[in-house]
């Protein structure tokens, strides 16, 4: 069924996802081998691209102008919010390249759906595509279930020389993390 669903607008009202406890293992951790499709053309291999600055946000499912969310997306806290996500990442960008970190998205998501997005959105940074829930095995990251699908709980890590060095988790509202990240990154250079 198509709707007027506009994924770029926040609705009032979202539930605020609450710290669980589920990232609280990931500092310090090792970023894995492990080389993911992206929309960059080629894999990527994060432990690679965490040698230096790597940023990177984790995110549940990016959604289309007009295409329904999965049946309840609004009500399961830190759901909504992919596309204002990373469009925020999208701005801050330069920003970001300037304090010399990496961005790069993930999600469960195929890569067709990573390439759209990324193309809609005028993403200047690669999304990466892991409907296997690789890295979430690697690092015991946080999953949740929605519409027959185990997806990303939305968290953003900042690795340095190869290991988690910081973790925003929960991540709310979700077009504010750019701007926290790059906060950060200014008041802990490398």
């Amino acid at each position: 069924m198509v709707t007027s669903h506009d994924p770029t607008v926040l609705p009032p009202g979202l539930p605020v996802p609450v710290d669980d406890g589920a990232a609280d293992h990931l500092p310090g951790e090792a970023v894995p081998a492990l080389a993911l499709p992206s929309t960059a053309g080629e894999p990527i291999d994060l432990a690679a691209a965490a040698a230096d600055t790597l940023v990177l946000s984790c995110y549940p499912r990016t959604g289309r102008p007009g295409e329904d969310p999965p049946s309840g997306w609004d009500e399961i806290p830190g759901a909504r919010g992919c596309t204002p996500q990373a469009c925020a990442f999208r701005d801050q960008h330069p920003e970001l390249d300037r304090l010399g970190a990496r961005m790069l998205g993930l999600s469960a998501q195929p890569l067709e759906e990573q390439l759209e997005a990324a193309e809609r959105l005028g993403l200047p940074y690669p999304l990466l595509s892991d409907p296997g829930l690789a890295l979430a095995g690697a690092l015991r990251l946080p999953t949740f279930e929605a519409g027959g699908r185990r997806l990303y709980r939305r968290l953003t890590l900042v690795a340095r020389a190869g290991r988690v060095a910081k973790v925003f988790y929960p991540v709310f509202p979700p077009d504010r993390n750019a701007a926290e990240v790059a906060a950060w990154l200014r008041r802990h250079p490398a």
